[in-house]
């Protein structure tokens, strides 16, 4: 069996990885931990900064009981993207001064933000972006327009 010789300088390299590496890993272990709010705001946020828009439409909104106990507010929406059709939801219960649940119509046009890598990452609403739209667009109405002179077009018949 053979000793090895300790030598200084080893031992001054271990306390110096093991002082390294506990703060590390203390920091690890204690660390405050996002909740799943925090998680789904910034998920929202990342998509209303870096997200494409794209037409959808509403489907429906709907309460679905969470496991928790909790009511949840969930919209949900279709929209195509490269020829593949999307059915999305999303929760929007801790959104209650950006959304007015009682003006969403099912049918109505919307916009879609998703994730260009992975597109059923989406939403329609955020705190500083909505994808709701008020109404159908209007098309103006002209009650009386001018009639087109095609006498031109239809040469001798005048």
């Amino acid at each position: 069996m053979t000793l090895r010789n300790i030598n200084p300088w080893d031992i001054a390299a271990g306390v110096v990885f093991i002082g390294a590496v506990a703060p590390l890993a203390w920091w690890l272990i204690f660390r405050k931990r996002p909740t799943a709010e925090e998680l789904e705001r910034a998920r929202r946020l990342f998509l209303v900064q870096s997200g494409r828009i794209v037409d959808g439409m509403l489907l429906d909104v709907c309460e679905v009981e969470a496991e928790d106990g909790r009511t949840l507010t969930m919209l949900l929406f279709h929209y195509r993207n490269g020829g593949v059709d999307y059915e999305c939801s999303q929760d929007i219960t801790d959104m209650p001064g950006v959304v007015d649940v009682s003006q969403i119509r099912a049918g109505f046009p919307c916009s879609v933000r998703y994730q260009p890598g992975n597109p059923q990452n989406s939403i329609v609403v955020a705190e500083l972006w909505s994808g709701l739209r008020i109404g159908l667009p209007q098309l103006p109405v002209y009650e009386d327009p001018d009639p087109l002179d095609l006498s031109h077009l239809r040469p001798g018949r005048g």
